[in-house]
């Protein structure tokens, strides 16, 4: 690339396909992301390692505990994830998760209308932050008279969100 050159933008196409966490106890992160959140084993590795999805896809989350077995988070004021992001594809799927999280008795750490999406924030047991969210179709999400997307953080009402939960 030459120095006055822009690098090309990346394709629309791209996804982020899965992520990958390491965790201290294998059965205890199974516990939320299996028994809470309803993915599904598709291969484990004995006590190391386990690969879960939706809907059949080889995973969207990878657990293992090589390099961190019995291990602790990591302190505040460090770098690394901030949370990884479950997108659910209508609302009434997101409510169905906040369902399943209230069932479990766990607790949230917050709960955003952003304009383009709603969005309930919590932690697994490893103390990694989780979001689970829908996207509002492109068409409603709001703009400046310009055209630039103005998304905002209002609370989300969780007894609206509920009440199209599937029966």
């Amino acid at each position: 690339m030459k120095p006055n050159d822009s690098p090309r933008a990346i394709s629309p196409g791209v996804r982020i396909g899965h992520v990958h966490l390491k965790v201290a106890n294998l059965d205890r992160a199974l516990a939320f992301y299996r028994d809470v959140l309803g993915f599904a084993v598709t291969q484990r590795y004995g006590t190391q390692a386990v690969f879960l999805s939706a809907g059949g896809y080889h995973h969207h989350i990878a657990l293992n505990t090589w390099e961190s077995a019995n291990g602790q988070p990591p302190p505040p004021g460090t770098t690394g994830l901030f949370h990884l992001a479950i997108l659910y594809p209508t609302r009434a799927e997101l409510a169905d998760a906040l369902r399943r999280v209230l069932a479990a008795g766990l607790e949230l750490d917050g709960a955003s209308d952003h304009g383009v999406s709603e969005a309930l924030y919590l932690r697994d047991p490893d103390g990694n932050g989780v979001e689970l969210y829908w996207d509002r179709p492109e068409e409603q999400w709001p703009r400046t008279a310009e055209g630039n997307l103005a998304m905002f953080t209002h609370p989300l009402d969780l007894q609206a969100l509920l009440d199209t939960a599937h029966d």
